[in-house]
């Protein structure tokens, strides 16, 4: 029988305030949490590892594919089976975690992205963020021959065998599609599970109509 181990990853930068409650949360679905601090000089860092993460330092800002690479190396390195990553400002509800994952362990998908919009245009995003998001989302979908309702969620689940697929080059926005991009060119089971973000927590990403 496979043991099924639980990793989640949390890419931080400047996230002091935040990150704390929500490794504490995470630490409820899954085995073990990592957070990527990707040069913060708050103190993200030392709050991350008071609630219980496991926290790699990198000595300076080298942007979210590099993050991801780093949590995703290590993860694997713990005997990871299935791993989550998540932003760690708040815009996702670790509650969800389970909904991710439950298809990977059910041998239905390879990679799950959590969607914001799958039935519809969720009322409460940003007008002008959604505008930003359709132009990647159809960019994406054109480049990957994907159709995936929300191609630039930070909120997904991996089975360990996909991790090698990954080249986690771009940063920024762009690491979302070139993961995608990947993934559709390995040929995984890609699945999407409904979800919910919240927008009234200091978002520090980019802007998606500028991007």
């Amino acid at each position: 029988m496979v043991l099924i181990s639980i990793t989640a990853i949390l890419p931080a930068f400047e996230e002091e305030v935040s990150v704390g409650s929500i490794v504490l949360q995470t630490k409820q679905y899954v085995d073990h949490v990592i957070v990527i601090d990707d040069g913060s000089v708050d103190c993200t860092s030392e709050v991350a590892r008071l609630a219980g993460a496991e926290v790699v330092q990198h000595p300076r800002n080298m942007g979210k594919g590099a993050a991801l690479k780093t949590g995703f190396e290590l993860a694997i390195q713990n005997g990871a089976t299935v791993i989550v990553a998540m932003d760690s400002d708040g815009q996702h509800d670790p509650e969800e975690i389970p909904k991710l994952v439950a298809p990977i362990l059910a041998d239905e998908a390879d990679m799950v992205n959590g969607s914001r919009y799958i039935n519809g245009n969720k009322k409460d995003t940003p007008y002008y963020r959604r505008i930003g998001q359709n132009v990647l989302d159809r960019a994406t979908n054109f480049n990957s021959g994907l159709h995936i309702t929300d191609t630039q969620s930070g909120f997904r689940a991996f089975s360990k065998h996909t991790i090698p697929v990954f080249r986690f080059k771009s940063n920024g926005l762009s690491i979302e599609s070139e993961m995608l991009a990947d993934a559709a060119n390995a040929g995984l089971r890609i699945k999407e599970v409904e979800i919910g973000v919240r927008y009234d927590v200091d978002c520090s990403t980019e802007n998606p109509l500028s991007h």
